[in-house]
């Protein structure tokens, strides 16, 4: 027979005592996400399953919807830019707030209240600037603000203590959207060479813009949109003091909203992307060859 050891060896001390055995309600790391047996009561924490990665091609084009609201948006500024120049910039501050927070969302940098607002802000003294400045200074103007905003970003985003590559991606994403901002601004500067421009120019895009949501093949839709464009362009023209040159214009303008769209198009946009980015940018981009343009045609 035997008998089990002592607990204590001979000098009264405790012998030390293996560990327990693990038993079988005991999960190992191993084991802890198993899926439960078949027949078990009860089974083991499942382990959350992966999100499902996304297929097809990154690039969405907004539709006809936020066409719609680009056709809106320049017709707003189409009707005030033969109105007094305080009328035209409501309807450009609206175009710049839009594209402010549109550039941000495109970015996937959302909520971003500081970058919109500073972008916003730059958009702003833009305006004042060329409403206080002459004729022949509004570039000077424009490129000013441009240059001082552009500057403050960088200041701020040197006290920034984020890693190197998000201080990098807020910095690009910041000087982007401003730069964005301050260029609608030419519609007020081409509006204070003629008038012309603007209405011809906005109404190339407007039709670029929905002629692109047309149900069709990329590069047919594209086509089809540069030369409704021109065509808009022609009629806008011979309506207004430009006649033939308005083609020019059109063709410009137009070329410059599918640049916009497919921006906007880019990397699985979301519908808040397709309303502010994809309505803002067509316009928005096309916005300093409406005052190079003009200022050359007129």
């Amino acid at each position: 027979m035997t008998y089990p050891s002592s607990p204590y060896d001979p000098y009264g001390h405790r012998r030390p005592q293996p560990p327990p055995a693990p038993t079988s309600s005991t999960n190992s790391p191993d084991t802890a996400y198993l899926p439960p047996q078949p027949g078990a009561g009860t089974g083991r924490r499942r382990k959350p399953a992966a999100p499902a990665a996304r297929a097809g091609s990154p690039i969405i084009a907004p539709g006809l919807q936020p066409a719609a609201v680009t056709a809106v948006l320049a017709a707003l500024l189409a009707l005030t830019a033969p109105l007094d120049r305080l009328a035209l910039t409501v309807a450009v501050v609206l175009l710049q707030a839009v594209t402010a927070a549109g550039w941000y969302r495109l970015n996937g940098m959302w909520p971003a209240r500081q970058g919109i607002a500073l972008a916003f802000l730059a958009g702003v003294t833009a305006d004042i600037a060329l409403l206080t400045a002459s004729r022949a200074h509004a570039a000077t103007a424009v490129l000013g603000s441009l240059g001082i905003w552009v500057l403050l970003i960088l200041v701020l985003q040197l006290r920034n203590h984020s890693s190197p590559d998000e201080r990098l991606y807020a910095l690009t994403a910041a000087v982007g959207s401003t730069v964005l901002t301050v260029l609608a601004a030419a519609y007020l500067a081409a509006a204070a060479v003629t008038t012309d421009a603007v209405i011809t120019g906005v109404a190339a895009v407007a039709v670029a813009a929905l002629a692109r949501a047309l149900p069709l093949p990329s590069f047919v839709s594209a086509a089809i949109a540069l030369l409704a464009a021109t065509g808009a362009g022609i009629t806008a023209g011979q309506l207004t003091g430009l006649g033939t040159s308005g083609a020019l214009l059109g063709l410009a303008t137009g070329g410059c909203a599918l640049l916009g769209l497919r921006v906007a198009s880019y990397d699985f946009p979301s519908r808040f992307v397709h309303m502010t980015a994809g309505v803002a940018l067509p316009l928005a981009v096309a916005a300093p060859a409406v005052y190079v343009l003009g200022r050359a045609l007129g």
